[in-house]
């Protein structure tokens, strides 16, 4: 993983009365962009910032890629569209992955968003919209080419491409798909899908072609055709687990100290007392829990903080506010002059947090609370 340092030491606690601080660093998320720019060549180079910007704050986070060279952003929703609009230029091109729901079709144009179409009934919706302004309205067209979860069947495809009075009053800008396999780039499914999806375009109004998200760039150009859209990789997460991290960190969380003790050899910690010592123990409890997206299943299979060079084990279950840690290891001296730890930092990246609850770096970035006070540091030159 490449270093874009947050501070060192940490920046401080800058809000006494929250129990844990996520760091955002503005700066990395650019140089993530730039890096996936790069790896683009010649196609657009989209931003993917559904979910609040995968849960960092898409306010804070899209006009920083956009600052960065992006043009194009994808959201899942209407609503999450329509709160970007806000916050990235006039300019800026926003397309809506879930398409229009019946009856939305005037806040897509009301607020100059561009609708995914996914099926047939919302290409017949957005037809009708364009011949009610009389005017032609933009949108992309999605087909599935293997995924069975959006788009448009071959059937469908070819329906269109018999019947062309169905895309009547439809500026084509896109057509889409999107890989299931990507991140495992041996496995043939990803060769089929960017073969079908040639086929498919190829029955449609000519239009950019679009297939990549995050780990798609890395399978190389052939996969890039005109446009591709990251997203977790803007964030840092590893697009391939099996090759080194290219990306830049984008978080740190850092978790207070509320409390801390001695137990003794026989001691339970936690709810079900599911550990217990095997001797003396030093623990400290933290203000951090299930509730503020940190994974009850994160104290598995090696879950930890760390404290500079010391790793710092979970103990027992984490709780709603609170997790507990062995903190036998460290001096005295040093816990008297620190008031909390890293839970994802220097030496914790969000995918491996993933790992110890046993889910994907998707999942714990999205599921990151509102509990955490929240500092962005600023764009780096």
């Amino acid at each position: 993983m490449t270093n874009l340092p947050f501070p060192t030491p940490a920046t401080g606690w800058a809000a006494p009365g929250a129990g844990a601080m996520l760091e955002i660093s503005l700066g990395a998320i650019a140089a993530n962009y730039r890096l996936l720019n790069a790896r683009a060549g010649q196609a657009t180079c989209a931003a993917v910032v559904k979910a609040d910007a995968y849960g960092l704050g898409a306010h804070k986070v899209a006009p920083v890629l956009e600052q960065a060279g992006a043009k194009v952003f994808f959201v899942a929703h209407l609503e999450e569209g329509i709160r970007l609009r806000a916050h990235v230029s006039p300019a800026a091109e926003i397309f809506v992955l879930h398409g229009p729901m019946p009856g939305t079709e005037q806040e897509f144009t009301r607020h100059a968003l561009l609708p995914v179409l996914n099926s047939m009934e919302q290409i017949a919706g957005w037809h009708a919209h364009a011949t009610q302004t009389q005017q032609a309205l933009p949108a992309a067209i999605q087909v599935d080419t293997g995924m069975s979860r959006f788009g448009l069947s071959e059937a469908d495809v070819a329906i269109l491409a018999a019947t062309p009075a169905l895309l009547e009053g439809i500026d084509t800008r896109l057509v889409m798909s999107h890989l299931a396999c990507a991140d495992t780039p041996d496995n043939p499914a990803n060769a089929m899908q960017r073969d079908r999806l040639r086929a498919m375009a190829a029955l449609l109004p000519a239009a950019p072609l679009a297939l990549s998200a995050s780990s798609g760039i890395f399978l190389g150009p052939d996969y890039h055709f005109d446009l591709v859209r990251p997203g977790a990789a803007l964030y840092g997460l590893a697009p391939n687990a099996d090759a080194p991290n290219p990306l830049h960190p984008t978080v740190r969380l850092q978790a207070r100290i509320v409390q801390r003790r001695t137990i003794g050899a026989g001691n339970g910690v936690g709810y079900g007392l599911t550990w217990r010592a095997s001797g003396p123990k030093r623990i400290a409890t933290l203000g951090i829990g299930y509730a503020d997206g940190f994974l009850r299943q994160g104290a598995n299979n090696g879950g930890c903080a760390w404290l500079d060079s010391y790793r710092l084990p979970i103990l027992g279950r984490i709780s709603m506010d609170s997790t507990t840690i062995d903190v036998s290891d460290v001096p005295e001296s040093v816990l008297d002059q620190i008031t909390h730890v890293d839970m994802i930092g220097p030496h914790r990246s969000v995918d491996d947090v993933a790992h110890s609850a046993g889910t994907i770096g998707y999942e714990v970035l999205t599921a990151l609370g509102s509990r955490f006070h929240r500092a962005y540091l600023p764009q780096v030159a």
